[in-house]
């Protein structure tokens, strides 16, 4: 049977990591979208921790009889890879658009710079821009 305490400290980290992650999201340093996973990293924590007969039932699926906390640090690892397997999905994609946005600026300036400026009225140069009037 799980101790009462270990349940308590367990009950009290979730709370305290769904509050964190409310509060990230509330300052704007943390998008929704992806607090999702955290969000339900938290409530499933919470959820076992809180709910003491089931985790001593999952345990007993799992073959863990000595010490069914086990558990929740083993449901907790597995959601932390699956945070960081689905962010490293995002980076992975960012890294890509980064990329061909890079190439795109590139192909821009030398379009740019390939251009000549003509002579308009009054004696200045129009119609092509420099890099340096870019940036």
């Amino acid at each position: 049977m799980t101790p009462v305490k270990i349940s308590i400290a367990a009950s009290v980290a979730s709370l305290l990591l769904l509050f964190v992650v409310l509060e990230l999201i509330r300052g704007r340093r943390l998008k929704e979208r992806y607090a999702l996973l955290w969000i339900v990293t938290g409530l499933v924590l919470f959820v076992l921790s809180a709910w003491r007969g089931g985790l001593n039932r999952i345990a007993g699926w799992m073959g863990v009889s000595t010490y069914p906390p086990a558990i929740l640090f083993a449901v907790a690892t597995l959601f932390v890879i699956v945070v960081l397997l689905y962010y490293s999905t995002v980076l992975s994609r960012l890294a890509d658009e980064n990329t061909i946005l890079a190439q795109r600026v590139a192909l821009l300036e030398a379009r740019l710079d390939g251009q000549s400026p003509t002579v308009g009225a009054g004696g200045r140069a129009s119609g092509g821009s420099t890099t340096s009037e870019i940036t």
